[in-house]
């Protein structure tokens, strides 16, 4: 983009300091993003980030929540007494003319700003590291437990089991693309654990299960690391919003614990690893193991096995409706990450007394 535009939508936001240059960041999948400098030594550098607005429509009720979110973290840091909060949370700069904190450019596109934190980041999944994000992702559910605001839905029914069979069983009515007789077995197989699947929304409807703000998209890269290895801050907080906790576990354990990723079509290479499901449980229980009720600890296991599921479903979805929501490099694509998550959705399923067991012993040595 253009150094001139860039320039004038960075002067619609009340920052400090002179800019002196904008360097594109490391491509986000959905949001693209720019280091801007400032010239002076006593002012930050800044985040200037493009919001997506076809996947996060309303951009007003996206930044409530994020505004929302950061402003409890800090008002929680302040009463600890912390001396450096600007590194453990993202601080958002507002507009200056209206206080709001996005801008709608010329073009209709969305903007934001944010104080850039010096960091490092991580990427590789390890179960050191994976004790780190379960670890951080508990603590900021833990801090959030009780915050008094509603927050919306910033992409609506985005884990809802009920809403994505719904979905694949539309999928198998139409049958668009004539790709049925072909995978009827596999639907079939599917679909034949669908009820179970739904188990999260029963409860929820029979009182039993809350919801908690969660951040539903736990992984590394979404922690910000200092110099010495230790988290400072978790990030990309657009997914924000009330879920249950089993979005938070089952999202990250579905791409860190399995053997392989989902566009593997070489089934014997997936499994589930257990050595990373323990190292992220085992830290997650440390922070969140604070306010989780009984039922949200006894069914993580589930947890584990509904985030593979979900994506087997959407998977297939896709494929029945001719591939026209993910990307694909050849047309067999998403029949085989179908099968890829529905084999690794069965590793689960295999070792859930494994999980159960392990969850005990994390509550018999925290007592």
């Amino acid at each position: 983009m253009e150094q001139h535009l860039l320039n004038k939508i960075v002067s619609q936001f009340n920052i400090r300091g002179t800019v002196s240059d904008f360097k594109p960041m490391e491509k986000g999948l959905i949001n693209d993003s720019y280091r801007v400098y400032t010239s002076e030594e006593d002012t930050p550098d800044y985040v200037l980030q493009h919001i997506n607005n076809n996947i996060f429509e309303d951009v007003d009720m996206l930044m409530d929540n994020i505004i929302t979110v950061v402003n409890h973290i800090r008002r929680k840091y302040e009463d600890m007494g912390m001396t450096d909060i600007d590194r453990h949370v993202l601080t958002f700069i507002p507009l200056k003319d209206s206080g709001k904190y996005y801008y709608r450019d010329d073009n209709g596109k969305y903007w934001r700003m944010m104080v850039f934190i010096p960091s490092k980041s991580k990427s590789e999944v390890t179960p050191e590291t994976s004790y780190e994000v379960g670890k951080s992702f508990g603590d900021f559910q833990a801090m959030l437990a009780d915050i008094d605001t509603e927050l919306g839905e910033s992409i609506p029914n985005f884990h809802n089991m009920e809403f994505r069979i719904k979905q694949l069983k539309d999928a198998v009515q139409e049958d668009k693309v004539h790709r049925l007789s072909k995978v009827q077995d596999l639907v079939n197989d599917i679909l034949k654990d669908a009820e179970e699947m739904c188990l999260g929304e029963r409860l929820y409807r029979e009182g039993k299960l809350p919801k908690r703000i969660c951040h539903c998209d736990t992984k590394v890269n979404n922690l910000l690391f200092d110099e010495d290895g230790n988290v400072l801050c978790v990030i990309d907080l657009d997914t924000v919003m009330p879920n249950f906790i089993f979005s938070d576990v089952g999202d990250f354990l579905r791409t860190a614990a399995s053997t392989t990723n989902e566009d593997d079509a070489d089934m014997n290479k997936v499994s589930f690893n257990m050595s990373i499901f323990k190292a992220f449980i085992k830290g997650y229980m440390e922070t969140a193991g604070s306010f989780l009720l009984p039922v949200e600890i006894e069914n993580i296991p589930y947890a584990a096995q509904l985030f593979p599921y979900m994506q087997a479903v959407r998977f297939l979805t896709d494929y029945l409706n001719g591939d026209t929501y993910y990307k694909i490099t050849y047309p067999e694509l998403n029949l085989d990450r179908t099968r890829n998550q529905f084999k690794l959705y069965k590793s689960v399923t295999e070792q859930k007394d494994q999980m159960a067991a392990f969850i005990r012993e994390c509550l018999a040595n925290k007592s």
